[in-house]
């Protein structure tokens, strides 16, 4: 689906494989990538992206910042701080999270994005809550501002979460424009 310039996707993958110019990572405030999604670009992209990101940490929950990208074949990997050392998230700090990651790939001009469930792995976050909320932060972001973004994509990693994501985020942005 299409608002103003920018198509907005759903995809069943693996995100470290995907080709665009950013990929954002559901990080911790430390910038520790251990597990999830965070785990899984450190191994494809390699240690030198962590070792990037701690030097700029701790950051707050909520905000994003960007690394290189290592071995992995996008530009910029944008790590969006869904949670302490806790582990826990809630509505807030996903919403901050995306729209700062929103925010922050503007700032870098860039014309593509791809986005997890941000807080549903390691989080433990509802998936369809987290879908509406991004969807919402995405539609409130393009309404509000003139982007470089001509894609955001969302990449979820099996059956279920993609099934989830496609209704929450597609069918809530069909529903609501």
């Amino acid at each position: 689906m299409k608002i103003k310039n920018t198509e907005i996707k759903v995809l069943m993958g693996d995100i470290t494989e995907l080709r665009a110019e950013a990929i954002v990572n559901a990080a911790n405030n430390q910038l520790l990538m251990g597990g999830g999604v965070a785990g899984a670009i450190k191994r494809k992209g390699g240690k030198i992206i962590e070792e990037e990101a701690v030097k700029k940490a701790p950051i707050e929950i909520g905000q994003a910042i960007q690394t290189g990208a290592g071995e992995l074949a996008v530009k910029y990997v944008i790590h969006a701080a869904t949670m302490g050392m806790d582990f826990k998230t809630d509505e807030i700090k996903i919403r901050n999270a995306c729209k700062n990651s929103l925010i922050l790939a503007g700032e870098l001009k860039i014309s593509s994005i791809v986005f997890p469930a941000l807080g549903c792995g390691t989080g433990g976050f509802v998936l369809l809550a987290s879908a509406k909320i991004m969807a919402q932060e995405i539609l409130r972001y393009l309404r509000q501002t003139e982007t470089s973004l001509k894609e955001i994509i969302f990449c979820l990693n099996n059956e279920e979460a993609f099934t989830i994501f496609k209704k929450g985020v597609l069918g809530y942005l069909e529903y609501v424009t």
